[in-house]
């Protein structure tokens, strides 16, 4: 029989379920006590753990399979996870009051399930992860049960002892069919597919040791064989070496409780090292305390780490208290830290001075990181902000420095795409003529969902201001900012009464490119060597003073898609750089022999050429 061989992705199935009990906690229903109780474990009782399931009625290539547990304590509801290990097709039954349910599966595949058990509290439990074969029609044999990676985790630092790490995997010994299982290792510092050595071919153990180069990445995988078919595991990552402890200036902390003494007992100069891996946190961090004048408080990842700590308030209901992290404090240097889940905004800023580089912020039920409070001279760099959207599908903000926050705060080389309200916004409410300054900063797709659906958002690039009562002056500089795909406006003036000004800005197919209208116009504006394609309507460039020079619409220039590379907006989301930059991309750049080359004014932007082009990308 010719051999099959499927690349299997268990990480697919964890991803999933760890979803599913973010959004299952989140609907509470009115009238219900809430249960202080956690719900017990499911214990699955059939398909059996490794085994051939019986099936029901057969129509064409599918099956009904039944799926049974026992009842567990304080519980209401179920769900049940179900992952087909070959294609990844993923079901899910929800809100289940009894404890069996049958669904319909491709036969011929295996397949991995799971329950969660909940009531009205806020914590859910999860059964034991069994895996299971649906046979089909004329299969001979079944395909073996891909082996599940143990050590050294994907992104862990190892330290090899005399030059040697031990590999260890799960697997049963033999598959449903009785087969006896053999393993082949995979890894290499190229990509874990190279062709293995014959050591470590068609073993009979789940671990060994094998040699290794000190401080070198490696890759690696698992193959599972009956002799007939082959399983393929997914590909782990790790580094060999190890970090003098005494090179290490700090505290180093690697459980949530660690980080929340650090963090509370952090002094002026400190340094606090954060191991890579999830971090749950179910409150508000609050940083209290401040640094001075070049004594920093520093929240680093630890040196050599491959995974980055990610802080995971996702337990949180949405509520406006509900903030993963609130900085209130000063001079703080916080870097690399993933922010995720929280019930409002990822991080709210309130102290002045701080820097803010390399983090995510995402899925938060408001703005992913906002200014305000009076906070001043903070600077953002090099951060993301995407998917962030509250229940009501009107709110949340990538970045925001809006309603009472102070001057002086900078966005430099971050990104906003996919959140439900604005890329970025200025809105004012309790401050006023304060000052914020953008470069190099890129919004794209605001408006639209994570799953690419129209919010009922405003969908805005960059909301430079506005006000209630559309009197207050927020003062904004763009320099090489790009907004693209937005639902609204590009560039949006919404009643700001400031002072902006636009240097070598670009504008891709937004509702609206550059929208600076007549009514209660801005103060003064600026715009000059900037490209606007493909709106959905005339820019406007109203204000009370104008400055507005060498731009794609001006001096004869024609504007169009010849002249860029490329215009792929599914570009600006590429990874970042290991340094944290923004990537290098062709989305916008300029072609060679583009009217847009040389054609701008030079405005105080290194350049190249006899004049600045036109955009946000010199050629």
């Amino acid at each position: 029989m010719k051999t099959i061989k499927y690349l299997l992705n268990t990480k697919v199935l964890l991803v999933f379920i760890a979803s599913i009990l973010i959004f299952s906690c989140s609907d509470e229903e009115e009238g219900v006590p809430t249960y202080e109780t956690t719900p017990g474990q499911a214990v699955l009782l059939l398909p059996s753990h490794n085994q051939e399931c019986e099936q029901g009625e057969v129509v064409e290539n599918k099956a009904d399979v039944t799926f049974s547990w026992e009842e567990s304590a304080d519980t209401e509801r179920y769900n049940i996870t179900v992952v087909n290990l070959v294609t990844k097709d993923i079901t899910l039954n929800v809100g289940l009051t009894s404890n069996t349910t049958t669904i319909k599966l491709l036969r011929g595949y295996p397949y991995s399930w799971v329950v969660t058990s909940r009531n009205s509290g806020d914590v859910v439990t999860t059964s034991e992860v069994w895996k299971f074969y649906v046979t089909g029609d004329g299969v001979a044999n079944s395909i073996p049960f891909p082996a599940t990676l143990a050590s050294p985790l994907s992104g862990a630092t190892v330290k090899p002892v005399d030059g040697k790490v031990i590999l260890e995997w799960e697997s049963e010994a033999t598959d449903v069919d009785g087969d006896e299982l053999t393993f082949t290792i995979f890894a290499d510092t190229v990509d874990g597919n190279q062709e293995p050595i014959e050591e470590w071919q068609n073993l009979t153990e789940t671990s060994l040791e094998i040699s290794v180069e000190d401080d070198t990445i490696y890759y690696w995988h698992i193959e599972v064989s009956d002799g007939v078919n082959t399983s393929i595991s997914s590909v782990y990552t790790f580094r060999t070496g190890d970090y003098d402890s005494s090179a290490i200036d700090g505290t180093v902390v690697s459980t949530s409780q660690e980080v929340l003494a650090a963090i509370a007992s952090a002094k002026p100069g400190e340094k606090i090292y954060i191991h890579g891996g999830d971090y749950i946190f179910d409150s508000t961090i609050d940083f209290d305390n401040s640094g001075s004048t070049g004594n920093v408080i520093s929240l680093l990842v630890y040196p050599g780490d491959e995974s980055r700590p990610k802080f995971d308030f996702s337990s949180m209901s949405e509520n406006s208290s509900n903030r993963g992290i609130q900085l209130k404090g000063s001079f703080w240097y916080i870097k690399g830290i993933d922010v995720f889940g929280a019930g409002d905004n990822g991080m709210y800023i309130q102290g002045n001075n701080n820097i803010i580089e390399f983090c995510t912020f995402s899925e938060n039920h408001d703005t992913g990181l906002q200014i305000g409070n009076g906070a001043a001279n903070n600077t953002v760099l090099n951060c993301d902000s995407f998917y962030n959207a509250d229940s009501t599908l009107e709110n949340a903000d990538g970045f925001a420095c809006k309603l009472d926050a102070g001057t002086g705060n900078k966005f430099i080389g971050c990104r906003a795409w996919q959140n439900l309200d604005d890329g970025w916004d200025g809105y004012l409410r309790g401050a006023d003529n304060i000052s914020t300054i953008y470069e190099n900063c890129w919004a794209f797709k605001n408006g639209l969902l994570k799953s690419g659906a129209v919010g009922a958002g405003d969908g805005n690039g960059f909301k430079t201001g506005g006000s209630d009562d559309k009197s207050l002056k927020h003062n904004a500089v763009y320099k090489n900012c790009i907004s693209a795909g937005n639902t609204h406006d590009g560039f949006d003036h919404n009643s700001n009464r400031g002072d902006v000004t636009m240097y070598n800005c670009s504008a891709y197919s937004n509702g609206n490119n550059i929208s600076f209208g007549t009514g209660n116009i801005a103060n003064s504006l600026t715009i000059k060597n900037t490209a606007s394609l493909a709106g959905g309507s005339s820019d406007s460039f109203e204000a009370t003073t104008t400055d507005i020079a060498n731009n794609s619409w001006q001096n004869n220039i024609s504007i169009a898609s010849d002249d860029f590379v490329s215009l792929d907006m599914d570009l600006l989301s590429s990874p970042r750089n290991v340094d944290g930059s923004l990537p290098s991309i062709d989305f916008m750049k300029l072609a060679t022999g583009s009217d847009l080359i040389d054609a701008g004014v030079d405005v105080g932007i290194e350049f190249t050429g006899s004049a600045p082009d036109i955009g946000a990308f010199e050629k």
